[in-house]
């Protein structure tokens, strides 16, 4: 989070406004959008007190904190400035440097008050850190400083509130309530002692300043303790500027888009009122002159030709001898400084000795890390072609990783060793570590590949060994169904796993990953058979239904059934539909646990012998049900293993017969219209009454041929009309209708008979005209549909089959045999119903 806080000195320690640094700290932090929404806190107080460190942990950033193991001194110089991460409303935080300080003396005061008094005119809550032990002494706690603060302030700048934080650190024993009165105290007298304006002379300081008093605990001895109390007063800051804050009544504010210019005039008007005094001449000049020699050393490193040539050849790859030709152009660099730079003071020049090394060692660090990056790459390739290699002649996976992992590794030391520079101590071991994660990482994704194709092979094996063999024992739904399956899948899956056993072992996989990939094998294995069961399952019904046809339209030699009246249709039916419910039951429930169940038995029962729904009295009374298919399980199955539950086969059941009841209404009347077909003759007793009782009309017909040939011609026409008028069939829909139909048509047919009959004598007629005419041309016959006598000769209504047509289309011809008649709307009607009967 403290990457985020683009920390940046604002003003150097030699006073000098860093206005580029300001312009680019506020467009990095969109400082100008925030409006008025924005504070200021800045933090003052004696040097080595902890400031940094307060402002880091109370606000995430990153300024730089005295190292206590390198002795107390001079941390921050001049005011360096930050965002505080994580807080609303934008806040930036202010670091200044510390007052009372033996690096600037006793004597040199100006830029602590400058800053001071920055601080105070910039900031809207400032922090003034203070030891606990120098509450109540009259030359601690940075009196003299507030004091003239105070004074200047009311002389520079116009009137605005500021909050005034007090920080006790390294709180004793003493409660804050008997510490913050001597505090107010104290400030109070300070006011009350600074010259004021005319205008102010009677002014409260109160008008100026928001006084608040808080206490910490000691950062060495309770660091937990510091921390926990810094969380808390960073919860004071949120929403530091709504009413109630900690800066919720400040006034003059200006807007965000101009706090640079503002922070800018404000530091020039300081500085134009107070004299700032410079460093002593030797050590100005030292300093001055040590760092242009450095910055001079490292510009001629920048364009050495030597260093331009190895920067760019390891841009391109790993460069031998890098680590030797380095240190040797630094060494010299460093030796041309040491002898410009010997008459200066010696802790300035060796100073920036140091400053210039690390800035060599900075600029050089880069290419080192791209060439041990090339090393790896290199180590990193060479190790996955020799793997491959390997595995391409045949070794085992684990064997050759170890080979091959050792000789990258080895090749990698070499060319760090080569690489390595005399004047750093850069440990190359990280690179190395992630080239080692790096292999380790190829490695296990190579032997997860190889493993994944292992197993999609044996997978794929497993797949076609036993979809279409289960398939077809499903469409068998034999009673030892499921009994065949689980040996199938026994055998298979045993086949299986042994090959691949034998497969893995170069794997040196351990024996839980072994035992893991087997059985996730067997598991595949079982997932087909019971994915193809559920498959099947939705198919089930279309089976039972395909089932119930073969059984039922064909007998014990799968020879098709024709119905002529001798079989016996209630146990053919019966028959298939046991046959049907057998291959409903093995398909209702996944068996591949060689448990026992009572789904086969339950479902005959229930279904077949028609026990289903069946309620007791006392059942009644209660309202319960003693149907076994009226639940969502079956009994000693699990549910993960249910494929069709009972509800859905006593559902699936009923639309089973509603689908195939009229395949058996089909036959029924297949069998009725047979024996209709083949039963012209009426009943022996009726052919014996009616010589008995006709004998005298015989006689009678015997004796006047001329009553014959009447009654002859009587019964054809009356066949003509019976056909015509399709009675029988008319009758089929009911006495009623049938009256009413053929009262409707007699008429218009009997007219249409007459019709046909002068048509038919007109034609002669014509005939007998033209055999006079041409005595040698072939007399011409009727082409005409099947004769009467053909018609009521035929004893199969199935036998004939003739094209649809209307009632009008029917013929009346006389020929050498007799008169014909024909109705090709009768046949149809007789062919369609044969074949509605035999189907």
């Amino acid at each position: 989070m403290a990457d985020n806080c683009c920390s940046t000195q604002l003003i150097d320690g030699e006073g000098s406004f860093n206005v580029e640094g300001l312009d680019r700290f506020v467009s990095t932090t969109k400082l100008s959008e925030c409006g008025l929404s924005y504070a200021v806190v800045a933090i003052m107080g004696p040097q080595s007190s902890g400031k940094s460190t307060l402002m880091n942990h109370l606000f995430h950033t990153n300024f730089r904190e005295m190292d206590a193991f390198r002795g107390r001194g001079q941390t921050t110089k001049g005011i360096w400035m930050a965002k505080c991460v994580g807080i609303e409303p934008f806040t930036i935080g202010m670091d200044l440097e510390g007052t009372d300080g033996r690096e600037r003396g006793e004597d040199d005061t100006t830029f602590e008050k400058q800053s001071a008094l920055f601080a105070l005119a910039v900031a809207d809550i400032v922090i003034i850190n203070m030891w606990c032990h120098d509450i109540g002494r009259e030359q601690a706690a940075n009196k003299p400083l507030l004091k003239t603060v105070f004074q200047v302030m009311m002389r520079l700048f116009s009137p605005r509130k500021t909050t005034l934080l007090f920080v006790i650190r390294d709180k004793t024993k003493t409660p804050l309530e008997y510490l913050e009165p001597i505090l107010r105290e104290d400030v109070q007298k300070i006011w009350d002692s600074v010259p004021k304006p005319q205008a102010h002379q009677d002014t409260p300081l109160s008008e100026f300043f928001n006084v608040e008093v808080t206490a910490l605990s000691s950062f060495e001895e309770k660091e937990q303790q510091f921390k926990e109390q810094v969380a808390q007063l960073r919860e004071r800051f949120f929403h530091s500027i709504s009413p109630g804050g900690l800066a919720g009544d400040r006034r003059g504010v200006v807007p965000a888009s101009a706090f640079a210019f503002s922070a800018l005039q404000i530091w020039k008007i300081i500085k134009e009122n107070k004299d700032l005094d410079l460093p002593a001449h030797k050590v100005m000049v030292a300093t001055v002159r040590c760092e242009e020699i450095a910055n001079e050393k490292l510009c001629c490193l920048k364009s050495d030709e030597g260093w331009l040539e190895l920067e760019e050849a390891v841009e391109a790859g790993p460069v031998s001898g890098f680590g030797k030709n380095v240190s040797s152009i630094l060494e010299r660099y460093l030796s041309e400084y040491d002898m410009e730079a010997t008459y200066f003071e010696e802790g300035v020049r060796n100073a920036k000795r140091e400053q210039l090394e690390t800035k060599a060692l900075d600029l050089v660090h880069p290419v080192y890390v791209t060439l041990l990056g090339h090393l790896r790459s290199k180590a990193l390739e060479d190790f996955k072609s020799r793997l491959e290699q390997s595995l391409s002649r045949g070794e085992g996976f684990a064997a050759s990783v170890r080979a091959c992992t050792e000789s990258s590794l080895a090749e990698f030391d070499k060319g760090s060793k080569d690489a390595s520079i005399k004047q750093a101590d850069w440990d190359a071991s990280k690179v190395r570590e992630k080239l080692h994660r790096d292999i380790e990482t190829h490695a296990s994704s190579v032997c997860s590949a190889k493993l994944s194709e292992l197993t999609a092979k044996y997978e794929n094996k497993l797949t076609e060994a036993l979809s279409h063999p289960i398939e077809s024992l499903f469409e068998s739904g034999e009673k030892d169904t499921w009994a065949s399956i689980r040996k199938l899948l026994k055998r298979e899956t045993d086949a299986a796993v042994a090959e691949y056993s034998t497969a893995i072992v170069g794997f040196e996989l351990d024996e839980a990953t072994v035992d893991a990939q087997l059985q996730h094998l067997r598991d595949f294995a079982r997932n087909v058979v019971e994915k193809k069961a559920r498959e099947d399952a939705g198919k089930v019904l279309i089976r039972m239904k395909d089932r119930f046809s073969t059984v039922f339209n064909h007998d014990n030699d799968s020879m098709p059934r024709v119905w002529t009246g001798k079989e016996d249709i209630r146990a053919i039916t019966k028959d298939a539909r046991s046959a049907s419910l057998k291959l409903l039951s093995v398909m209702a429930a996944v068996r591949l646990d060689e448990k026992p169940d009572k789904i086969e038995d339950v479902l005959v029962s229930s279904l077949m012998d028609g026990t289903i729904t069946t309620q007791s009295s006392q059942n009644r009374a209660v309202g319960a049900t003693t149907d076994p298919l009226a639940s969502s399980s079956w009994e000693e199955v699990p549910p993960k293993c249910t494929l069709i539950t009972p509800v859905q086969c006593k559902s699936m059941w009923r639309q089973f017969k509603s689908e195939t009841e009229y395949t058996v209404t089909q036959a029924l009347s297949a069998q009725e219209a047979h024996k209709r077909n083949n039963n012209w003759l009426p009943p022996p007793w009726a052919i014996a009454a009616m010589l008995i009782l006709g004998f005298n009309e015989f006689m009678l017909l015997l004796k006047n041929p001329l009553y014959l040939m009447v009654l002859f011609v009587g019964f054809l026409l009356s066949k003509a009309l019976w056909v015509q008028l399709d009675v029988a069939g008319q009758f089929r829909h009911g006495p009623v209708a049938g009256i009413l139909s053929i009262s409707s048509r007699f008429l218009p047919t009997i007219m249409n008979l007459l019709k046909r009959l002068a048509e038919e004598a007109q034609g002669q007629g014509q005939q007998q005209q033209q055999q006079h005419q041409t005595p040698t041309a072939p007399r011409p016959y009727p082409v005409d549909s099947h004769s009467f006598k053909n018609e009521s000769s035929s004893s199969n209504p199935t036998s004939t089959v003739i094209p649809d047509s209307s009632v009008s289309s029917s013929n009346v011809s006389y020929s050498d045999s007799g008169m014909e008649y024909s109705s090709p709307n009768q046949m149809h009607r007789r062919s369609s119903k044969a074949e509605a009967e035999y189907s």
